[in-house]
């Protein structure tokens, strides 16, 4: 555990409040708790972390071997147990690893019972967005693009981003431990597997370097655990010594080429032992991590790149800490979502105004059921960028465009602000939209736990109904207002002299998914005309 230290003070939490954030990654699992302090910022109470090689052994990372989620559990429940030690409440997330893994459901169920701790899986660019938001409150970069890169066990993220806004993500399936699987098994490195890495990490830095490239950046900035390992070996080159913390602490072209002959002229792991600065646990590792990280350089001709002490788990905190501190308004769509949701409906929608009409609608049912559904904020927030969404599907083919939305949603790495569950839950709400009910030989419906079948039901039940509420587009319906007594009956306000005929049939004919959700017969009626002046 390291000693306390600050942050700066850019969080709105209650002065006093602990929390904690668990990063639950490939190579190792880090814990860090901070409370808010009286100035705003995070002081930090303690860090730990267990290495776990949560990806080890799989080679392409499909499954997670057991013996790797036994270590992984028992691994959470430490750290689960420092972070109460501090009274403080805990948000765990998942990289890659989990992230690809097909029986992840087996440690996020076993986290869930034996470590006492929800597992939130994350996309690779909300992994990006989190770091980033990391990486700037430990430098002073708020007026400089930088370039981000977070080299990990099993995926790497880049960034370019200024100030706390990220311009655009990527994430590649570069890591040290996938690496090394593949090439360097045992840690051996012999010269024909270096060529062959060096110029698979080239392939796969090529398109991420054409989408990023043209961005440009004032600042290369290294967030991972391996670059801080490569720096302090770098440290140790040139003075003898490396810094406990290389926060702030840069490194050339020049120093990591030198660190690369270095490892490069011991092939075997055990010989790396004597390399000053470089940690015992990463020894069969390295050799993966200083040609990932050379890649990155040649591929973004970087002459330096400086080290952030923050990442993933500062970023998970401070996004946690911040939106806390908004009250009731964390479940609502934060800027950066909606920006990322907008971002996409802009680029696949052609028929925006039918779009916006329908989420609007879909929003006051939701909110005129309330009292029947029960669900809250976070609900509302899945139905608006799902409203949004819904349609993004025509972009290939208007025929079985449903679907189509939900494969759009589900592969987009745009969505920011969103975890890997929320996105799978906002693309299913899309996938509903119309035609079949959510039934449980449908895969990706029957992967979900019984709650969330529940929100997927009443949510696309909602949006149904609000979709066939404009289906001639011509914004007819203006109010929704509903009553449950034994049935439950949405009336419909319209816009003066409009005629609703249409909707009000075509939203009785599908129906039938709200109803199953709500347990009770659902019937639209019309209601009194809505005054022009009204919204």
């Amino acid at each position: 555990m390291t000693p306390a230290g600050s942050v700066r003070p850019v969080v709105n939490g209650a002065v006093g409040e602990v929390h904690a954030a668990i990063d639950v990654g490939t190579n190792s699992f880090h814990l860090v708790v901070a409370r808010v302090s009286a100035s705003g910022g995070l002081e930090i109470l303690c860090r730990d972390k267990e290495i776990v090689r949560l990806g080890s052994g799989s080679g392409d990372m499909r499954l997670l071997e057991p013996a790797a989620i036994d270590r992984g559990i028992e691994a959470l429940r430490g750290l689960v147990r420092t972070a109460a030690s501090y009274g403080a409440d805990v948000r765990a997330v998942a990289t890659s690893a989990v992230r690809e893994a097909e029986n992840r459901r087996e440690l996020l169920d076993r986290a869930a019972t034996e470590a006492g701790v929800e597992v939130e899986v994350i996309s690779g660019t909300e992994e990006a967005r989190l770091i980033h938001l990391g990486v700037v409150q430990a430098l002073s970069v708020y007026d400089r693009q930088i370039l981000l890169v977070d080299i990990g066990g099993g995926s790497t993220e880049l960034l370019v981003g200024r100030g706390t806004r990220p311009l655009l993500a990527r994430s590649v399936k570069l890591g040290h431990v996938r690496l090394t699987e593949r090439f360097f098994p045992g840690g051996v490195a012999d010269p024909a597997a270096v060529a062959e890495c060096r110029a698979y990490v080239r392939s796969f830095l090529a398109p991420v370097g054409h989408d990023l490239g043209p961005l440009g950046f004032e600042l290369a900035v290294g967030s991972s655990g391996t670059i801080a390992t490569i720096a302090k070996m770098a440290e140790h080159r040139r003075n003898g010594a490396g810094d406990r913390w290389l926060n702030n602490v840069s490194f050339s072209r020049a120093a990591l080429d030198d660190v690369v002959d270095t490892v490069l002229a011991l092939p075997e792991p055990e010989a790396r032992r004597s390399i000053g600065g470089l940690d015992e646990r990463r020894i069969d590792v390295i050799t993966a991590g200083v040609l990932l990280l050379e890649g990155v350089f040649d591929c973004f001709g970087m002459p330096a790149i400086t080290v952030s002490g923050y990442a993933l788990r500062e970023g998970v905190l401070l996004d946690r800490v911040h939106a806390r501190g908004n009250g009731d308004a964390f479940w609502h769509l934060s800027d950066i979502r909606r920006e990322s949701v907008l971002r996409i409906a802009e680029e696949y929608e052609e028929e925006r105004p039918h779009v916006q009409q329908v989420t609007a609608l879909a929003l006051q049912l939701f909110d005129a059921l309330a009292d029947v559904h029960r669900f809250g904020l976070y609900e509302r927030d899945l139905l608006e960028a799902a409203g949004m969404l819904h349609n993004v599907g025509r972009f290939i083919s208007r025929g079985a465009h449903h679907k189509h939305s939900y494969y759009v949603i589900r592969s987009s790495d745009r969505l920011l602000g969103f975890t890997e569950r929320e996105v799978e839950l906002i693309a299913l709400v899309a996938r509903y939209q119309r035609k079949a009910l959510p039934r449980k030989d449908h895969p990706e419906f029957a992967a979900l736990n019984v709650a969330d079948r529940a929100r997927v039901q009443l949510l696309a039940g909602i949006l149904r109904v609000a979709i066939a509420l404009d289906r001639t587009r011509s914004g007819a319906v203006r109010k929704l207002m509903a009553r449950a007594s034994g049935e439950l009956v949405i009336a419909c306000g319209t816009a003066p002299n409009a005629n609703a005929t249409v909707e009000l049939y075509t939203a009785n004919q599908r129906s039938e998914l709200l109803a199953t959700a709500t347990g009770m017969a659902v019937r639209v009626v019309a209601g009194s005309p809505v005054p022009a002046t009204a919204g």
